[in-house]
């Protein structure tokens, strides 16, 4: 008997066989998923040659992760790799220049170089093995000063001599060792040891006094005690007073595990370090000192006189986390032993405080320190460790303390971006970015006076630089639409905002020594970051440097991108999304839809630049080409739309999010022919945390998702991100509960596909595994975890990749494709 095939089987075991394919001329998934050097490199950190006649920039070299540094010259547009040889005349990033635009100075490979702006000699300060970093001119423009570790140096521009301008140590001071009670009973007792004594004293004192006077001598060291440990410090350009910001010695962060590597060189399993979780001891606070380098003398700068240091923004939370404890599963977790080494049942950490009671005053960190250009002023910004406050305040030198100019505080927290500040160059006003309107404005204010808004609206302002000549801040902006960012410039007195560039996909910009151009990333949905320069006054049109796509990519013809404004059932603003439909769109059928959910929570993937997810963009092509709609929103928590809707998920991740998604379904089957029956989505990171809780929590609505290198118990995240939006578990267990994915595996419907990394060191692969056990023990069918060996958080290797994205395809073509 001859077997004859279901015709029926054959063609779904050959669809299911060739899931990798794409129809003649498509972008297929092995393609998709290669090495992006088949794409061509997107340009990279752009910057000036001082004499404003070139310009340099990174280019990633083909089959290698090495960057090479390119320079293009205006006047020819020639473009050349500068090989070893030619580093010694060539320039670097990110120069500071002295008062008179005389001189320039910046750090390359580590060390030090100064330049004559008009195109002069180059000299090299420094070449040493240490890493020389902040420099900076002196007030009188004759020195270059520097940072390396701890100590500060000054390099005399006239005659070539590098000296110390500041030693700090941490110890105790020699000179302040008093005898304890056995030594003042034998110096009372013997003369001959208090001729010793007396005799080495005053030996001391010479050689100190001697040092301190003779101009030709290192400076005597500043000791900070025993406790303390440096964090940063920032010498003013004057030279006579030096802030330093300091923690505890030895403060414990925290219990640190092992994450194992399975695929080593050795061939034996090896173990790394992990990340401190998030709650198991909080940042070290920090403390402030301000030194007088003359007089070698310390005066800690207080933060009492800060307005609100003394308020408890968690009061509320506290509250409602005690009366939820009443219930029995509230008291049963409370007994608990914290794994940390804390007592949860008596909410007490290791230092036996109660971490459920408002502290006297609460714990600061010290996020910048900054100088104005005449050294006769000082500026630091300050940021609370609950992420409800961030102060600014000026230091009064004189009488030793601080004097607050503004404060920012957030019931929810405070933005991790949109904190840049600083002197104007004249040295008389402060300048500062705020949240403070709803969204990131710039401000300048005079010392003691009330701020000036040089930008308002609904928009967010970014990256304020100011040109050469003081007239203007330059800054990027999303002032036409939420998705579409340029170049824009606002005079330091006041005055309107004056468009640019007119890209809509300006992703950086950098100005001439002279302020007289602008060098410019820009890019579009297709095109990555390519290199422009255009008039700094916006009167001219753009000259295109670069083009690095290769020529099979720029062949592609790609899906068009749509955005579209999805609307919010629940916020009454608009969902930025971008869409994707097949070019044979017929509204009269019914289609599949994939809904792709970006990660980091606080990531703006509705733009009109180039996307970071490139991969999965050329992903979503492949899918409308097999039929689907593919809908990519920008959630609340995204960025780029202001305070309130980034704000949105505090203390309840997960729920904002899934509402707007289903409001995207919504609109979709609308508006755009899905099948509400066949919707699926994935994402990775936050966005495979959000799969999952589309998955458990409204299973009625996505019927297949993949989630990638998702969180799944925000009590096993970090603590900088995790305690912005939830707070710590130790104060609020309630954010916790309601925000984990695990907490809600029970409502799992529908078919899941797990995949992560299995060294990540971002999100843990130990997150995977517990959900995975959890979906054991609660008897669930048809999920699977695939883990990768050798990939981190990121992926980067391109078989990596394409298994992955194998699995994504099979998914939604198994279940979706019906």
């Amino acid at each position: 008997m001859r077997w004859s095939p279901n015709p029926i089987a054959l063609i779904a075991l050959l669809a299911l066989s060739c899931l990798a394919c794409g129809p003649s001329g498509a972008v297929t998934l092995e393609q998709a998923m290669a090495d992006p050097d088949w794409i061509g490199p997107p340009v990279e950190r752009p910057y000036w040659s001082v004499d404003g006649i070139a310009v340099y920039y990174q280019l990633k070299r083909e089959g290698s992760g090495i960057r090479d540094l390119r320079r293009v010259t205006l006047a020819d547009g020639t473009d050349v790799l500068v090989e070893p040889q030619a580093m010694a005349a060539a320039d670097g990033p990110e120069p500071v220049f002295d008062a008179t635009r005389s001189w320039a100075a910046f750090v390359r490979n580590g060390d030090l170089f100064l330049r004559r702006t008009d195109g002069g000699r180059l000299v090299q300060v420094t070449r040493t093995s240490a890493r020389e970093a902040a420099p900076q001119f002196s007030a009188d423009g004759r020195q270059l000063q520097f940072r390396v570790d701890d100590d500060w140096y000054s390099y005399d521009i006239a005659t070539g001599v590098t000296a110390q301008a500041a030693v700090l140590k941490t110890g105790k001071d020699p000179a302040q060792k008093k005898p304890d009670d056995l030594g003042e009973l034998q110096l009372r007792l013997f003369s001959t040891l208090r001729k010793v004594k007396d005799d080495r004293d005053a030996r001391r004192e010479h050689a100190e006094r001697f040092q301190a006077e003779d101009p030709t001598r290192a400076p005597l060291p500043v000791f900070l005690g025993e406790e303390a440990e440096i964090v940063t410090t920032a010498l003013a350009p004057d030279a006579r007073w030096l802030l330093v910001a300091t923690r505890a010695k030895g403060y414990d962060a925290g219990r640190v595990a092992k994450m194992q590597t399975w695929v080593t060189e050795s061939g034996y399993e090896e173990g790394e370090d992990e990340r401190v979780r998030v709650g198991r001891n909080a940042p070290a606070p920090q403390t402030l000192w301000l030194v007088d380098l003359g007089a070698r003398s310390v005066r800690k700068l207080g933060y009492a006189d800060l307005p609100g240091i003394g308020d408890d923004p968690l009061a509320a939370v506290r509250e409602e986390n005690a009366k939820a404890n009443t219930d029995a599963a509230g008291k049963d977790e409370a007994d608990a032993t914290d794994k940390s080494g804390g007592d949860r049942k008596n909410g007490k950490g290791k230092d036996g405080k109660s971490e459920k009671e408002a502290p006297a005053e609460r714990a600061l960190e010290v996020s910048g320190l900054a100088w104005s250009r005449d050294g006769r002023h000082a500026a630091v910004q300050l940021r609370s460790i609950d992420n409800k406050d961030r102060w600014i305040a000026s230091v009064d030198l004189g009488g030793g303390r601080l004097v607050a100019e503004h404060r920012l505080t957030d019931p929810a927290w405070i933005n991790w971006n949109f904190n840049e500040f600083g002197w104007t160059d004249d040295s008389r006003q402060l300048w500062y970015l705020s949240e403070e309107s709803g969204y990131s404005q710039l401000y300048v204010k005079a010392p003691g006076t009330r701020p000036k808004a040089l930008t308002e609206g609904r928009f967010e302002v970014s990256s304020p630089r100011l040109s050469p000549d003081g007239r203007y801040f330059y800054v990027r902006a999303n002032v036409e639409a939420p998705y579409a960012y340029d170049v824009y410039r606002v005079a330091t007195g006041g005055g309107p905002l004056e468009r640019i560039s007119r890209y809509g996909g300006l992703d950086d910009f950098t100005l001439s020594a002279d302020g007289r151009q602008l060098a410019v990333l820009h890019s579009s949905a297709y095109v990555p970051q390519q290199l422009a320069v255009l008039p700094a006054d916006g009167s001219g049109a753009a000259r295109e440097l670069t083009d690095t796509r290769k020529p099979d990519y720029r062949a592609l013809g790609f899906a068009p991108m749509r955005i579209v404004g999805v609307p919010s059932s629940k916020s009454g603003r608009p969902i930025w999304s971008k869409l994707y439909v097949p070019a044979d769109f017929d509204p009269s059928k019914r289609y599949p839809a994939v809904l792709f959910v970006h990660g980091a929570g606080y990531l703006q993937n509705t733009h009109q630049g180039y996307p970071n997810y490139f991969r999965e963009q050329l992903f979503h092509n492949l899918l409308v080409e097999r039929g689907y709609v593919v809908l990519d929103m920008d959630y609340r928590a995204s960025e780029g739309y202001g305070r309130d809707w980034r704000t949105a998920i505090y203390r309840q991740m997960g729920t904002p999010e899934l509402e707007d998604l289903i409001d995207g379904v919504n609109w979709l089957v609308a508006e755009q022919a899905v099948d509400p029956q066949r919707v699926g989505l994935y994402g990775g990171s936050y966005g495979g945390f959000m799969t999952l809780m589309a998955m458990f929590r409204a299973p009625e609505v996505f019927h297949a998702g993949a989630a990638l290198r998702p969180v799944t118990d925000w009590t096993s995240y970090n603590h900088g991100y995790t305690s912005n939006i939830l707070n710590t578990p130790q104060v609020d267990p309630l954010a916790y509960r309601r925000s984990s994915p695990i907490e809600f595996a029970e409502g799992l419907r529908g078919p899941l596909l797990i995949a992560h990394g299995m060294i990540d060191d971002n999100v843990l692969f130990q997150d995977s595994v517990r959900l995975y056990q959890r979906l054991i023990e609660l008897r669930k069918d048809d999920f699977e975890l695939a883990g990768y060996p050798m990939e981190r958080h990121g992926f980067v290797h391109a078989d990596a990749w394409y298994d992955e994205y194998k699995r994504i395809l099979k998914l939604f073509e198994t279940n979706l494709r019906r």
